[in-house]
């Protein structure tokens, strides 16, 4: 499992219109890709929000994000007026406990 987390810092008085456009980008995305078993959007405002998307391989990001998904955001049309910074990307596996 991989789990991708991009973090939006968001213009303080355009917070809750980025956060309504993510929530609807965003619904209908498991039924559209087989290989996200699950994700959130976490907000902490005025500033941050994070979608945080967990996939099962590698494959079913590419088939989301494209070949370069380690290093490139999916990002929506228009969504750069709402941010104050570019999106930043970052991925995590599970590592043991033992």
């Amino acid at each position: 499992m991989i789990v991708r987390v991009s973090e939006a810092v968001v213009r303080p008085e355009r917070f809750e219109a980025f956060h309504a456009l993510i929530v609807d980008a965003v619904r209908d995305f498991p039924a559209n890709n087989p290989g996200l078993l699950d994700h959130e959007v976490l907000v902490a405002p005025p500033h941050s929000l994070l979608y945080v998307s967990r996939w099962r391989g590698e494959e079913d990001l590419v088939a989301y994000a494209g070949e370069n998904w380690r290093d490139e955001p999916v990002v929506l049309p228009g969504e750069e007026e709402y941010l104050l910074a570019p999106l930043r990307l970052r991925h995590f596996t599970s590592a043991p406990l033992d």
